[in-house]
This record gives C-alpha cells, sequence and structure tokens, in this order.
C-alpha cells in the first residue's frame, strides 16, 4: 500500500489547510500531533515540547499514552522545521561536522514536516516554507508529496498501540 488511507485524508487534509491558513496569516505553526480514532471518532491535539532532548521524550510518551488510551488508529505530526536544501543531501553530515545543526548551515531551507503514522505505515512530506507575495511575515506552502515508507524509527514513530491480531511495521 503506497497511496495514504481515504480515510486518514478526510482528517488531515483540514488540518494541513489550517497550518497553510496560520502560516499565510503570519503566524508561525506550533509543533503538534493530532491523535486519532476512527471507531470513536475523536481526533485529540498534543502540544509538542521540544527544548530539550527529554522535552521530546516526554513529549512522544504523551502521545503513546494518549494513543492507548484512545485506542488509536493514527498520529499525525505536523510542524516547522530546517532540512538541508536538495543539492546538500549528500554532505549532510559534513555540514553537520562544520556548522553543528542544519539550522545553523547556510543550506538550510524552511519547511513543514508532517509524519503519518497508521497500520499500514509511515507517510512523510516536508512542503517548503516560502514568502506570500511581497509580505516579511506572511508565508505559505504548497501541496505536500507525501512518500510511504515501511522502514523508520525515531522518537516520534511507533506511537500507535499493538491490536490484537495487527501487524508492525517497521
Amino acid at each position: 500500500m503506497s497511496a495514504i488511507p481515504d480515510s486518514c485524508w478526510k482528517v488531515i487534509s483540514p488540518l494541513i489547510a489550517t497550518a497553510k491558513d496560520f502560516l499565510e496569516n503570519g503566524e508561525t505553526l506550533a509543533p503538534i500531533a493530532f491523535v486519532g480514532s476512527f471507531s470513536s471518532g475523536s481526533t485529540t491535539p498534543v502540544l509538542l515540547k521540544s527544548s530539550s532532548i527529554e522535552a521530546k521524550n516526554d513529549s512522544a510518551l504523551a502521545i503513546k499514552i494518549i494513543a492507548e488510551t484512545l485506542e488509536a488508529d493514527f498520529v499525525f505530526l505536523l510542524m516547522e522545521a530546517w532540512s538541508l536544501r536538495k543539492d546538500k543531501l549528500k554532505q549532510m553530515d559534513a555540514i553537520l561536522d562544520i556548522y553543528g545543526s542544519i539550522g545553523a548551515s547556510p543550506y538550510a531551507v524552511d519547511v513543514v514536516s508532517m509524519v503519518l503514522e497508521t497500520r499500514h505505515g509511515v507517510w512523510m512530506a516536508e512542503v517548503p516554507i516560502k514568502p506570500k507575495g511581497n509580505s516579511k511575515k506572511k508565508r505559505t506552502i504548497g501541496v505536500p508529496e507525501f512518500r510511504h515508507f515501511t522502514e523508520y524509527e525515531g522518537r516520534f514513530v511507533n506511537l500507535l498501540p499493538i491490536k490484537d491480531g495487527a501487524a508492525i511495521l517497521h
């Protein structure tokens, strides 16, 4: 399966549109996760703390606890981030050695990072943030192009509870 399930699109499309509206109104995006269950029809937002490794770990744990409580079917993370320009991806290690972080390098690109975790895998998209018209405060994003991943690791994946008979994709 490589396409995002329709049931998930119905939930995340308005969230992406709202994020775009925030940017176009000159606001920044707070890092947030949406934890949802189709059986209960509920979606719970979880603000992510990113001030330290411990704060990030606490945020991931909060998502896992809520996902377990809701018997969640999906987790959708949405946040502003820095990414490397595509022409510099192969030089990432050298750039990190020189500058210490992607954000401190002259090759950083502001993006909205989106991650959707379901029982069918993980889809990720990075959408560049661009100025909206001549405004210095207002920004916008294009349409995200999600890529499906069946192998992934990190703090903000494998957040869904294990359901009876459900296969875990890693």
